[in-house]
């Protein structure tokens, strides 16, 4: 299995991420968002907007997974965007993606 799929079905049974377009814009705007990861199938819209987003609020943006996938590990059918609210969990992923 994918450490990061793993991760982030592990976070998301502990509480620690939010996903869903709206729901993740909106967790980097209110300063709770500690590392965003956006499907590689987004849109080139979205894909800007969270890159814009997470710049001007300087949090870590990794591109990743299909929202298949990143629907499966938060349980949901499919998920374009997620955000992980907690810093030993952001220096995980920023480990693990790069």
């Amino acid at each position: 299995m994918d450490k990061v799929i793993s991760m982030i079905g592990l976070a998301t049974k502990a509480g620690k991420t939010v996903s869903g377009e709206f729901s993740v814009e909106k967790a980097i705007q209110g300063n709770k968002a500690h590392a965003v990861i956006v499907s590689v199938e987004a849109s080139d819209n979205t894909k800007k907007m969270f890159k814009n987003k997470c710049e001007y609020y300087k949090i870590p943006l990794f591109y990743y997974g299909t929202t298949q996938d990143l629907g499966k590990a938060t349980g949901n059918k499919t998920r374009m965007s997620l955000d992980f609210q907690g810093r030993r969990i952001r220096k995980r992923v920023h480990y693990v993606c790069n």
